[in-house]
Formats: C-alpha cells, sequence, structure tokens
C-alpha cells in the first residue's frame, strides 16, 4: 500500500513538473505600418498568415498593427519583414520597392524620401 502511494504521489509530482514547464510563450506587440484602406489591411494582415501568428489586427485609421505571436516560433522582426516584404513601410523594415509601386493606387501611401533606403 505504501508503494502505491508513493507512486501516486510520483506521478503527480511529475505531472505538475510537466505543467509549469509549458509555460506560454506568446506575446503582443504594436508597431506602425503606412498604408490607407481597407485592401491595404487585408494584405497587410495577409502577409503575416504564418506558423507562430495566433492574432493580427491593423487598424487603417490609426496604422498600428496589433499582432500575437508564438516568440519560440517567430520573432518581431521576421514578422515585420514579412509586412515591408508585401510592399508596406514600417517600425521596423521599408517595403519592397518594386511590391509598393505593384500596389493598387489607392494603396500607394504618400512615401517620406527618409523612408527610402
Amino acid at each position: 500500500m505504501k508503494t502505491k502511494n508513493l507512486n501516486y504521489l510520483l506521478i503527480l509530482l511529475l505531472a505538475t513538473i510537466i505543467a509549469c514547464k509549458n509555460t506560454s510563450t506568446e506575446t503582443t506587440s504594436s508597431f506602425k505600418v503606412w498604408g490607407n484602406c481597407e485592401q491595404c489591411k487585408s494584405t497587410i494582415e495577409s502577409s503575416c498568415n504564418v506558423n507562430g501568428v495566433v492574432q493580427k489586427d491593423w487598424n487603417v485609421d490609426s496604422k498600428i498593427m496589433t499582432i500575437t505571436f508564438d516568440t519560440a516560433k517567430i520573432k518581431l522582426h521576421a514578422i515585420q519583414k514579412l509586412i515591408a516584404k508585401s510592399g508596406y513601410d514600417n517600425d521596423g523594415f521599408i517595403g519592397d520597392n518594386t511590391t509598393y509601386s505593384n500596389l493598387v493606387e489607392c494603396c500607394q501611401y504618400d512615401r517620406k524620401p527618409t523612408d527610402l533606403k
């Protein structure tokens, strides 16, 4: 009987240790992404459809992207780079010039010469 209780105790201890190790690696960040309209919103948000991104929302009025992601799977700079590849300048990277020039006219926001590197 004593051995049986000890086994249950060990199993409970092991389960507790495993549960404590599974801490969340999700974080939420916000940063500016230049753009103009709902079509921009669709393009910007869909550029973040990758493994590790849990939730994303780009606000058309404030130009702020709020994104929740798993830091064990993707880093913030990688997300910002994906957005830049889709043609949109952001706090981390300048949008790809060729992709930007291929955006529909309503999505071509005013770029500052200092933004272009």
